[in-house]
This record gives structure tokens, C-alpha cells and sequence, in this order.
């Protein structure tokens, strides 16, 4: 620990971090920026705020308040102490349901303040898209919006009282009396008076300038000072993005939630002509209107297939309205109304909920599914939420797409139609010698075009790094010097979030990617989707936090580690923001520092983020990579030769399987072999079978329509009886499987370990035994999910060619196969109740959707278990893993398995090796069965 943490700690910072790694994690935030601090803050109480900000004093250091590090703008990294308040407090103070409102903590999630009001038919009416894990602390620093603040405003309307530390020290408190006047203290300081006078002295500026239309949130909102505004210093602290105070604890007004809601889907032709059509959509009062260009649903469609999306109506642009309110009738006659108003080529009303769900998860999920251009390339974040008055909208979204061809940018539009919003991801050429020129010639531009038609530089994100240093394109130098006027009242040391909003730098300083940030030398990896580019590959990482999220409720995977340790150094985006470091060519951070093997230890590569995270982060593929640069031709850990060579082992061990099972049932030889083999002592060694499946399987019968039943060294040594299943079942379908002639391996522990030129040869090797069959057509049916994903993925990453491809191509589940299979009708599982855990490679490569729809199709009722078993391969046995390892599988998988014991019918169904293992050893009372198991049960 250096000096300045030292010195913070001496003052009362309680936690504190200058690790490596850390400030490696927190050195970005979701903006195009890089600030690296030099120490960050976890308090766990307002007095170790203020702690930190008496260090700071001492030692001349700035600060930095951070939520969820979710800013777009930039406004959440700085040079000096970065404090984290989601990690401690994040707490929900009280809910007053007769008052409607809420005391809240700033490291408090929106959607945790959300389900705390459910309770009381109560919610927070503010949603941005970011609402699973971004705080309200980080709402209130940017003054955020959502999608449906059009019912309900911004944050600032939805602040009743803050309680903040100034730089100096000193407790400010503001709010509202009984009768709803204005109030504040500023403990003993003449802030208040000071700021009075400031004000005062030029009250034209502030009353024609500042507030000029719903989404103008550029700047300090100093129009709230004005006397006939009651001097409301809570609406100005609200979006002025840490510059003025930091927030330790705010009163939160909360809502009633409607009784009833319709979406309306408009088709349009494109683009400007939907934003045309905003201010006739507004007459019908809608609660959200948002603006959805075709270029986006198509990249859905491509990254998740067609039915990802739910049915549009015709046109190339849409428009997501949705109408709310009390009576449910008017609701409905509302939406008939404005889908029969002819407003656009096609209207569609959709009143199921789970539709609507999807659709608007399109919406929520846009800032990263945008984060690939039309044309193929990384496209940015930086000139991000522009807003216009929305009568101006359709005029701007034209004069938008001229400025694009100008500049030769494409992009992928979407935004808050309904307040003249625009969020836009461009593939600015930061590839290029003179990427950041060109980026800044087209932010003065677009700020120029945005300024001629009244907007704000921003609508809701605030102006951070990205767009301070525009501030004079928009404000008159009076407006400039009054805000930089007010800032010296409260911060003359600039102590607090330095360079957002007065005396920035240039939006094209301190860019995370450059020109510099490539790498594609001597890779393992193909990074087929990324040029080739690790560092393409690793900048996939926008830094939307949807890892730091619970997804479990959408059943997602994504971030097992990140929930288990709530370290975003164990999260999605802190390990990007590692690997970023290495390419970046800012730091001496390379592929074997330490820093970067501290962030990966615990990543369990259950790949959830390829699918999860909106980007495709693959960080699975990033790891191995890493593993696989830093240990070329060096010694490695002990467990890549123990389990990362499991199946070469596991040959021996089925030579004399008895012998080597009562061997492991020895706890002193036991206990030593696996401490030997870098395995926790803890686990127990899966038992070999008695004979393998190759050894008893007998081949093909000659009728039937012939596949190749891949059968991986997991099943084949260990679960031979999953593979009998299996021949059962597909012979009952019409099928006559057949084997390789002799054992073959995907390879995943070499890949999982990194030891990527040994399974590039075990994949070339299988590749020789299965092309012919795959180029025939013939179905190569996997058992094990993990090996089919590495048949469907990672083979294309490791072995090059078209007799690969065809393999890859030709691999299935055995319930894609059967469910496309002519006339056959799966086992009756009525009254079975399944309790399943998808693998996470299944649900990340190939979807459960096809399994759950064949098993509730055969009458079982389905509980597909989110998130991981926290086995992950090698990782839930390895040295230094078992905590973290049962912490993941206590979050939903055994609290599922417990839940349901003793219910009739129960099925606990686990396909992944691993899943079953680690079910065997947590709950042995489980039984998991595989999917073949369970349908071959129902021949019988």
C-alpha cells in the first residue's frame, strides 16, 4: 500500500485500495476515456467520506465520486482518490409509503430501490436503460432520464432533499418545507450567501439560458437560483455531476405505478420521418416514446437470431409507445386511437406483456448491441445524447444523417423520441494516425447543428470529458464565467471532479483507444469477429455494467465472480479495463502482470458474457488467451497439468478403474494427490466408471438415418451411462448413431487452461476423424455442452478451413437434433417437475431454448435455474477457487435443489459434467440426470 493510501487510511478512510489491478479496473468508466486514479475509496459511512475528503485536502488531491461506473460522459474517473460507493453504501434508509419517498444511500441500484417499493405499490419514476445497476447517487451526479420520463421528469423532479459533504468539509442539507419553499444549510459555511451574490449579479444569464426546454441538461442548472424559483439549490446540485458537492445520502419522491399499459409499435419509412411524427405522437400522452432504427434490429437478428426479435410492423424505423394510466378502457381506446391515426406506414398494439418485455429489452440493451457500426467497425460512444426540443426532432435527425455522410461515419440512432433524445453509436476511425482529429472536427460540428436548433449538448448522460470542453458552442461567455463563478463558491481548490463542466480539457484527451491499441502478432486466437485484433477483441468492452447486474431474473449467466466478491475487479468490464491495458500502450502492463492475473483468477470462463453482455464480450476466449501468451514454454501451474490434461489422465485411470477409485477413496492418499495436483482438498474425484462406453457400445445396426454420437472423455470415462441414453433415445427417433473409430477430444482443458497449441492439435485431430461425415451432412451429435460449444466455437478460433467450418456447422444438441426430427414424438413426462440447470456454454453458444421447449412438449414443468453451478470445468476445483466456487452456486442453483425436495415429481436435470459434480458433492441428495437420462426413462 503506498503512501497516499496510507494517508487515507490515518484520516478514517476505513477501505482502501492502490492495488495494481484495481486502478487498472477503475481507470473508465462506459466513456471513450482513460483517467487512472491513485487510489479508490469503498466508505462505509458518511463520516469515512468525509474522511476521504480531508486526505485529499491534506494532500492535494482531487476526488471523484462513482456509483456504477456506467457514465458514458466520463464523469466517473478522475486523477486523484476515486470513491465507490456501490460497494457499501448502497442501502435503501427507509421507505415512508404515506409520504411517497424514500431515503436512499448513493450506491443504492435503481432497481433495488424498485423491488423495495413494489411492497407499497410505489416505484421510482426515473429508468434509464442501465436501471439493473446504476445508482441513484449516479442518477442524481447526471441529473439521468429514462425512457419514461415523460410521465415522471427527471431525477431533479424527483429529489426531495440532499444531504451532501462540501470540499471543505462542511455538511450541506437541502430540500423543501411543508409548504414546498426551497430550504438549505450549509453547516456553519457562508456558501449559501456567497452563492446568493453570485447569482445575483447577472440574473439575465441565468433566466434566458439555463432551463430552456425539458431535456437541457448541459451545464449547471443555475435557472433553479433564480428568486422566483425560491434560490432551489436542490434541483441545481441534481446534474451538476460531482462538481459541487458530494452526495452522501438524498430523500427520493417515489410514484404510484400505473394500473394499466399498452405498448404501440409505429412502423415508419425511416428514420427522420418517425421524428417528424414525434409532436402528433405527443398529443396522445404517452408515458414513453422512443425512436428504434431498423439498423439495430438488424444486428440483433444477427447476433441472436431471427426470432430474437418479436414481430414489427412494416417500415425501417419504429417508434415504441407506450400509453399508461388508471383506467385500463381508456388505455386501450387511447392505443386503438393512436395505432387507427395513420401516423406511419403500419401500427401494431401489443398488449402482451412478455412481448412488450421483449421488445423493450431491445430498447434497454441498445447502447451495447450498438457497439458494432453497419459497417462492421467498433462504433462509439461521444456524442451520445444530444437533445433538441421535439418539435425540431425530425429537422435534426435529417441534418444528423447529412452530417454523418459528411464526416464518412455510420451509425446506429436510437433515443427518447418523446423529448427529442438521440443516442448514437458511430465508428469514429480511432484506427487511424488522426483518429482523435477527426472525432473532435465532428463533435464541434454536431454541437454546432444541435446549438442552431436550441438543444443541449446533452440530454441526460451529462457533459463529463466527452462534452465540456463544447460548453462554449452552446453558452454565451457571461454563462460561462456565472458557472465557473459558481464553482469557485463551492470548490475554489477544484478539488471535486476536476475538468467536467469548468476548465476541461479537450474531448479528444486522455482517449482509451488509439491507433496504438492493436494487437494481432502471435495471437492463438483468430478473433475472427474482430479483424484478428485482440485488442479489437478486448475493446468490445464499452463499459455498459450489465456484469455488474443480477441478470438472473432474464435468466442470464453474466457475472458469477462479479456477483459473488461485488469486486468490479472480478466483474466483465473491470477485467476489459486489465486487458486494455496491455494493448493500449500507456502502461508497462503486459501479458504475465500480475495485476492482470489477479483480475482473471477468478473469472470461472463460463462465457456468459458472449451472450450476455450486450457487446459479446468474450472474456472465456480473453483468458485463455492470456494463459495461453504468458505460460509459452514456461512451467505452469500445477492444476494445467492435473486437470487441465484430465482427459489424458483419465485414460489411465479407466485402464484400472477399481484401483484408482479405492485410491481416492483413502483420505491421507486422497488428500495429498490433490494438493499435489494444485486441487482443493475439499473436492472429491469424480469416480471412474467400470468400463467405459466405447468399450461397450456396439456399434451401428445398419438402419436407421445415420449420426456421429461425439462422445467426449467426461462421458465416455466417467458417465458412460449418459451416452447409453443417448443411443436409445436416438435410435427410438429413427436414428443409427455410430462413433469415431478411436477416443477423440474437443480439447476444453487445454483451452479453459490456456494451453492453446495442444488443443489446436486435439481439434485438428478430430477434425481428420469428423469431416467426412460433416461434409456428407451427417448430424455430429454432443453430449457434454461444454465440448459441443467448443465444436461450435472455439474450433473455428483454433483450426482454419472449410473442413472445420463443416464440422462446426454440423455439430447439435441432442435436443436440436430431436427436435427437428419428422414424426417423433417425445416420451410423455407428465407430472414430472424439472428442475434444470443449464450449462453455461450450453446457454451461451447454443441456447436452452429448443431444450425447455422439447421438454415442456413432452408435459414437464420447467424451472430453468439462471446464472452459474460455479463449477466452471477446472475452476471450482482448483486451489484458491472452493469459496468462490460454492458462493456462485449458493445464489441460485441450491437454493432451487432445496426449495423443490420433496415435490412429486422432481427432476433435478444437469447435462453439463461439471453441473452434476458439483450438484454431488453440495447437495447429494439431487440425483442430477442429463437429458438423455430423462428421456430414455420414459421408453422404458
Amino acid at each position: 500500500m503506498s503512501g497516499i493510501a496510507q494517508q487515507l487510511q490515518r484520516h478514517g478512510a476505513g477501505d482502501v485500495s492502490d492495488d495494481a489491478a484495481v486502478l487498472g479496473a477503475y481507470s473508465s468508466d462506459a466513456s471513450l476515456y482513460r483517467v487512472p486514479p491513485v487510489a479508490v475509496a469503498f466508505p462505509r459511512s458518511a463520516d469515512e467520506v468525509a474522511a476521504v475528503l480531508a486526505a485529499a485536502r491534506e494532500e492535494g488531491l482531487t476526488v471523484t465520486a462513482r456509483g456504477a461506473g456506467t457514465s458514458v460522459a466520463g464523469n466517473a474517473i478522475g486523477p486523484g482518490v476515486v470513491i465507490d460507493f456501490s460497494r457499501h453504501l448502497n442501502q435503501v434508509v427507509s421507505i415512508d409509503g404515506d409520504a411517497e419517498s424514500a431515503v436512499v444511500q448513493p450506491g443504492v441500484v435503481q432497481a433495488v430501490l424498485q423491488k423495495a417499493a413494489a411492497p407499497y405499490g410505489l416505484r421510482f419514476g426515473p429508468d434509464p436503460s442501465t436501471s439493473t445497476r446504476c445508482t441513484i447517487g449516479g442518477m442524481i451526479g447526471n441529473d439521468a432520464c429514462g425512457a419514461r420520463s415523460l410521465a415522471y421528469g427527471r431525477t431533479s423532479h424527483n429529489v426531495r432533499a440532499v444531504r451532501a459533504l462540501l470540499a471543505d468539509g462542511s455538511v450541506l442539507t437541502t430540500g423543501y418545507d411543508a409548504s414546498g419553499a426551497p430550504v438549505a444549510e450549509a453547516g456553519g459555511s457562508d456558501v449559501l450567501d456567497r452563492l446568493r451574490k453570485v447569482v445575483a449579479g447577472d440574473l439575465a444569464t441565468v433566466r434566458t439560458e439555463f432551463g430552456t426546454f425539458g431535456r437541457h441538461v448541459s451545464g449547471i442548472a443555475l435557472d433553479h437560483l433564480a428568486p422566483e424559483r425560491g434560490f432551489d439549490l436542490t434541483r441545481t446540485l441534481v446534474g451538476s455531476e460531482g462538481t459541487l458537492a458530494v452526495l452522501t445520502e438524498a430523500t427520493v419522491r417515489l410514484v404510484r405505478a400505473p394500473k394499466a399499459a399498452i405498448m404501440v409499435v409505429l412502423g415508419f419509412a425511416d428514420f427522420p420521418t418517425a421524428g417528424f411524427a414525434t409532436p402528433e405522437v405527443l398529443a396522445f400522452e404517452p408515458s414513453a416514446c422512443e425512436g428504434l432504427d431498423r439498423r439495430i434490429v438488424d444486428v440483433i437478428r444477427e447476433r441472436r437470431g431471427e426470432n430474437a426479435v418479436p414481430p414489427l410492423p412494416a417500415g425501417d424505423a419504429w417508434m415504441f409507445v407506450e400509453l399508461s394510466g388508471t383506467d385500463p378502457d381508456d388505455v386501450r381506446r387511447r392505443a386503438d386511437l393512436l395505432a387507427a391515426a395513420g401516423l406511419g406506414v403500419s401500427a401494431l398494439v401489443v398488449d402482451d406483456p412478455r412481448t412488450a418485455d421483449r421488445l423493450w429489452k431491445i430498447r434497454a440493451d441498445g447502447a451495447g448491441l450498438a457497439g458494432r457500426a453497419p459497417s462492421g467497425k467498433p462504433a462509439w460512444a461521444g456524442w451520445e445524447d444530444a437533445a433538441v426540443p421535439p418539435e425540431r426532432l425530425g429537422t435534426y435527425l435529417t441534418s444528423f444523417e447529412e452530417l454523418l455522410a459528411r464526416h464518412e461515419l455510420t451509425a446506429m440512432p436510437f433515443g427518447h423520441f418523446g423529448e427529442g433524445c438521440l443516442h448514437v453509436r458511430m465508428d469514429f476511425p480511432f484506427d487511424r494516425p488522426d483518429g482523435a482529429e477527426a472525432f473532435h472536427a465532428f463533435l464541434e460540428d454536431a454541437a454546432d447543428l444541435v446549438t442552431s436548433l436550441g438543444g443541449s449538448l446533452s440530454g441526460e448522460h451529462g457533459d463529463g470529458r466527452a462534452r465540456s470542453d463544447l460548453l462554449p458552442r452552446m453558452y454565451s461567455p457571461a454563462a460561462l464565467s456565472l458557472m465557473a463563478a459558481v464553482k469557485d463558491v463551492f470548490d475554489p481548490a477544484r478539488m471535486l471532479n476536476p475538468g467536467i463542466l469548468v476548465e476541461p480539457a479537450s474531448s479528444a484527451a486522455d482517449l482509451r483507444y488509439t491507433s496504438t491499441a492493436r494487437l494481432t502478432k502471435g495471437l492463438a486466437l483468430a478473433y475472427t469477429s474482430d479483424g484478428g485484433d485482440f485488442g479489437q477483441a478486448v475493446h468490445r468492452c464499452t463499459g455498459v455494467g450489465k456484469c455488474r447486474a443480477d441478470n438472473s431474473a432474464s435468466g442470464g449467466v453474466m457475472c458469477p465472480s462479479y456477483q459473488a466478491t461485488r469486486e468490479e475487479i472480478h466483474s466483465t468490464r473491470g477485467r476489459a479495463r486489465l486487458l486494455q491495458e496491455i494493448v493500449n500502450g500507456s502502461s508497462t502492463t503486459t501479458w504475465s502482470s500480475p495485476e492482470v492475473h489477479e483480475a482473471l483468477d477468478l473469472c470461472l470462463s463460463c462465457k456468459g458474457c458472449a451472450s450476455d453482455c450486450p457487446t459479446g464480450t468474450d472474456m472465456a476466449s480473453y483468458k485463455a488467451e492470456v494463459l495461453h501468451q504468458t505460460y509459452k514454454r514456461k512451467l505452469r501451474p500445477r492444476s494445467h497439468y492435473s486437470v487441465g490434461w484430465l482427459p489424458r489422465w483419465a485414460k489411465v485411470g479407466s485402464a484400472m478403474p477399481r484401483f484408482a477409485n479405492r485410491s481416492m477413496d483413502l483420505a491421507p492418499l486422497r488428500k495429498v494427490a490433490l494438493k499435489a495436483a494444485g486441487v482443493d482438498t475439499r473436492r472429491r474425484m469424480p469416480a471412474f466408471a467400470r468400463r467405459t462406453f466405447r468399450r461397450t457400445f456396439g456399434g451401428s445396426v445398419g438402419t436407421g438415418t445415420p449420426v456421429v454420437l461425439f462422445v467426449d472423455s467426461f462421458t465416455n470415462h466417467f458417465a458412460p451411462r449418459v451416452a447409453e441414453a443417448a443411443v436409445a433415445v436416438l435410435r427410438d427417433a429413427g436414428y443409427d448413431p455410430r462413433i469415431t473409430r478411436q477416443q477423440e477430444c474437443c480439447g476444453l482443458p487445454w483451452i479453459s487452461t490456456g494451453q492453446l497449441d495442444g488443443a489446436a492439435r486435439r481439434l485438428g485431430a478430430m477434425v481428420d476423424a469428423l469431416k467426412d461425415d460433416a461434409l456428407a451432412g451427417v448430424p455430429i451429435v454432443g453430449l457434454e455442452p461444454s465440448c459441443a460449444a467448443v465444436l461450435r466455437h472455439e474450433l473455428r478460433e483454433l483450426v482454419p478451413g472449410e473442413d472445420a467450418a463443416a464440422v462446426a456447422s454440423a455439430t447439435t444438441t441432442l435436443a436440436e437434433l430431436l427436435s427437428r426430427t419428422p414424426g417423433w414424438t417425445p416420451p410423455s413426462l407428465a407430472g414430472v417437475r424439472i428442475v434444470a440447470q443449464p450449462h453455461c456454454h450450453h446457454h451461451a453458444v447454443m441456447g436452452w431454448s429448443t431444450d425447455q421447449a422439447l421438454l415442456e412438449k413432452a408435459g414437464a414443468s420447467v424451472e430453468a435455474v439462471p446464472g452459474c453451478c460455479g463449477m466452471a470445468g477446472n475452476f471450482g476445483v482448483e486451489q484458491g477457487h472452493y469459496e468462490v466456487s460454492v458462493a456462485v452456486a449458493e445464489a441460485n442453483l441450491l437454493p432451487a435443489v432445496r426449495s423443490s425436495a420433496g415435490e412429486a415429481g422432481r427432476v433435478v436435470l444437469a447435462d453439463g459434467f461439471s453441473c452434476r459434480t458439483q450438484l454431488d458433492e453440495l447437495a447429494p441428495d439431487a440425483e442430477p440426470v442429463h437429458l438423455a437420462e430423462l428421456l430414455a426413462r420414459g421408453l422404458r
